[in-house]
């Protein structure tokens, strides 16, 4: 991890405007016809549920979606007819059908299930790419499907052959509604039948067998359909009221009293009257006329809102939970929408899905505060969404959290930063130092283990003047040449003597004279004024040897150092004559001696002169030079073929220029002189920014967007960049909102998306 010394949201709210939302007062009176329910009039037994899917509110029916399903128009509507934007919730991501007939996405994308040609995934929403006229929507576990006015259905993501953009399913016509599980898909046509294909471990295509289908095909004996839910299960709801069920039942999910599986529809016993459905990969929802809610299946997290974790294999109602118009079913969580437009939610809670505020799982339906106004539900793997009928759309839980392209922090004034596995450090000009993102271990030093999106100023730093960040420590360098350590201190990474872990900055004692530092996985180093190094922790040997300091000592044998860096389990220095040193774990030549050989004690580099800047990455080494090229070595990201390393230094090929340089776990940064970015190795996670598939690059790429950069920092999964403006850019992983933008991957409450 590159540290610097001296020199050298759903983005807040995934906020988009887009246009075009139906106006639901104006049109109450159209929207009351379509949704008798809804406004609290008897419906006709034909309401739509989808599976995996929205849950919104259809033209005819009252949609309930799940992890999966479309919420598309069931047997009963007028057809394909638009009434407005619907959602739909899958695996990680989302999707949004707007007025127009046109579908945005944001979230997960490795599969390209946002359909925008790209494997990128997106923060904010994207247009998928040449969809128009579309009437119907339905995610699934990671493929996409969409239901134009003309009854065809088009498809992409993850095993429909069209993984980077929508295709037409050949063969299919007359579609009314659509559902999507897990890697299988369901059409429901105009004349009640259904067709399905895709996956058949577990019988989920319901034709008797197990064997996958590339090609839809009817599902046979199964008649008068008029809507349907997909999870890792079936569900069909025909228009005299009652449920049939196939597929897995490993939790109960059929509703049949058992666990076998069912290779075609079996009716669920004792489940009449029903309007919507709903199918999680593990449970099952059923809505009655009568407003009331039955659920079975898998109960782990309390996602059958009885007030117990107990499997139930037949439908149970829902105890005091009245009124409910459409419901939705994540993976391990529910949601009803009540015909007063608030919304209920219970079961898994650990990514904000039920969104109270908490993280505390619900064992029974509790209200969303502050949510009002909703007229369409639908949940996807640990997230729930809500339309208004104001025509905005609300979501909260799990939200996308890799940035493909460097985003401004909510930082200015930076005149350094420093990066760790999951936080962000910065140095103001005024001598302050601030924190964000990850603070599981105390890391961000503001004396609590509370997850900060957006930066927090550090109390009781004043006049530093550099900052190291570790994975899980952080580090400030005062202008008397004292160090200040934080954070975990599990190997006696902060230097104090123990392995206490410390909530607020502690003075490393003993130590003066300091002019840089360096942190790696549980080491710290510290280059004092003498060119001399001391280091702590565990530096360079983990899972090596147990050689392990509480307290500073000197590194033998170095002297004339100017510049440190470490990483997981080796160390590199650089000496004054322009030569570098390496020593610790030399599995895959990252001390570039040619070999593979430990190394317990400082070795030069062979070869290498003229050196200017270093870094160290996970099982690599880089290093700028004097004439502007840039050096790797060890597992670089270079090379194509195994054994996938250098073992002595190597030239990157392409930029010029070169003036420092940044190593993350398996990425690499370059800055030129002319203040541009370059980036190669992995890109999972979006790490090299801008790149937009996964498996990453061979050879350096321009970071595109981002000019004036003064000074780089890589983290594990992470990048930041400081702008000649004392702005600070992120691209990467933002789990615990290391980039600062003030989002990360969960929000406990409703956010307005658009």
């Amino acid at each position: 991890m590159k540290v610097h010394t001296h020199s050298m949201v759903l983005a807040a709210a995934l906020v988009a405007v887009l246009a075009g939302c139906i106006d639901f007062e104006k049109e109450q009176s159209d929207f009351c016809l379509r949704n008798p329910v809804r406004c609290g009039t008897q419906g006709t037994g034909g309401e739509d549920a989808g599976t995996g899917d929205s849950g919104t509110l259809d033209a005819g029916q009252v949609d309930a979606g799940s992890t999966a399903d479309s919420g598309t128009p069931g047997g009963g509507d007028a057809g394909p007819t638009l009434s407005g934007p619907r959602l739909s919730g899958g695996y990680h991501f989302s999707l949004v059908l707007k007025a127009d007939g046109t579908v945005w996405g944001w979230g997960e994308n490795r599969s390209g299930q946002l359909g925008d040609g790209t494997n990128a995934e997106r923060t904010a929403l994207t247009r998928v790419s040449g969809l128009t006229d579309v009437v119907a929507l339905a995610a699934g576990d990671s493929h996409s499907l969409a239901l134009k006015a003309d009854g065809t259905v088009w498809s992409w993501g993850s095993q429909t052959g069209h993984e980077l953009g929508p295709a037409q399913v050949p063969g299919l016509t007359g579609v009314t509604a659509l559902a999507a599980g897990d890697s299988y898909s369901l059409a429901l046509t105009a004349d009640g039948t259904v067709q399905a294909w895709g996956a058949n471990t577990n019988g989920q295509l319901g034709d008797g067998t197990t064997t996958e289908r590339p090609t839809a095909a009817q599902v046979p004996g199964l008649t008068g359909v008029t809507a349907l839910a997909a999870g890792r299960h079936s569900l069909a709801l025909k228009s005299d009221g009652t449920v049939w069920a196939w597929g897995d039942n490993t939790y109960g999910q059929l509703g049949d009293g058992t666990k076998t599986r069912r290779l075609t529809p079996t009716q669920v016993p004792g489940l009449t009257g029903v309007v919507a459905l709903v199918a999680s990969y593990t449970h099952s929802l059923a809505l009655k006329s009568d407003g009331a809610v039955w659920a079975w299946g898998d109960n782990t997290y309390g996602q059958l809102g009885d007030g117990t974790t107990t499997q139930r294999l037949t439908p149970t109602q829902v105890p005091g939970l009245t009124g409910v118009v459409a419901l939705a079913a994540g993976y391990g969580h529910s949601l009803a929408l009540k015909a007063d437009g608030t919304v209920w939610a219970w079961g898994d809670n650990s990514s904000g899905e039920v969104g109270d505020g908490t993280r505390t799982r619900r064992l029974t339906p509790t209200q969303v505060p502050g949510l009002t106004g909703v007229v369409a539900l639908a949940a996807g793997e640990g997230h729930s969404l809500a339309l208004k009928a104001d025509g905005t759309v609300w979501a909260w839980g799990f939200a996308p959290s890799i940035y493909v392209t460097p985003s401004p922090s909510q930082f200015t004034d930076c005149q350094e930063t420093a990066a760790g596995e999951g936080h962000s450090l910065a140095l103001k000009v005024d001598a302050t130092v601030w924190a964000w993102g990850d603070n599981t271990y105390g890391q961000l030093g503001d004396g609590t283990a509370t997850q900060r999106s957006t930066p927090t100023q550090v109390p009781g730093l004043t006049g530093m003047v550099a900052l190291a960040a570790g994975y899980t420590h952080s580090l400030a360098l005062k202008s008397d040449g004292t160090v200040w350590a934080w954070g975990d201190n599990v190997q006696g990474q902060l230097g104090d003597g123990t392995t206490t872990r410390r909530l607020i900055p502690t003075q490393v004692p003993g130590l003066i004279g300091v002019v840089a530092l360096a942190a790696g996985y549980n080491c710290t180093l510290a280059l004092k004024s003498d060119g001399t190094v001391w280091a702590w922790g565990s530096c360079g040997l983990e899972n090596v040897t147990p050689t392990q300091s509480l307290t500073p000592t000197q590194v033998p044998g170095l002297t004339d150092v100017v510049a440190l860096s470490t990483s997981e389990e080796h160390t590199l220095a650089l000496k004054a004559d322009g030569t570098v040193w390496a020593w610790g774990s030399n599995s895959y030549g990252e001390l570039g001696d040619g070999t593979t050989t430990l190394r317990l004690a400082p070795t030069q580099v062979p070869g290498l002169t003229g050196v200017v800047a270093l870094a160290a990455g996970s099982h690599f080494s880089l290093v700028a030079k004097s004439d502007g090229t840039a050096w790797a070595w060890g597992a670089d990201g270079l090379v194509d073929a195994p054994p996938y390393r250098h073992l002595t230094p190597t030239q990157v090929p392409g930029p010029t220029g070169v003036v420092a340089v940044a190593a993350g776990f398996a990425q690499s940064l370059a800055l030129n002189a002319d203040g541009t970015v370059w980036a190669w190795g992995n890109n999972r996670d979006g790490r090299l920014g801008g790149y937009t598939t996964p498996d990453g690059k061979l050879w350096p790429s321009q970071v595109p967007g981002l000019s004036r950069v003064a000074a780089l920092a890589a983290g594990k999964e992470h990048q930041l960049a400081l702008k000649a403006d004392g702005t600070v850019w992120g691209w990467g992983y933002n789990y615990a909102g290391q980039l600062g933008t003030g989002s990360s991957d969960r929000r406990l409450s409703p956010g307005q998306v658009w």
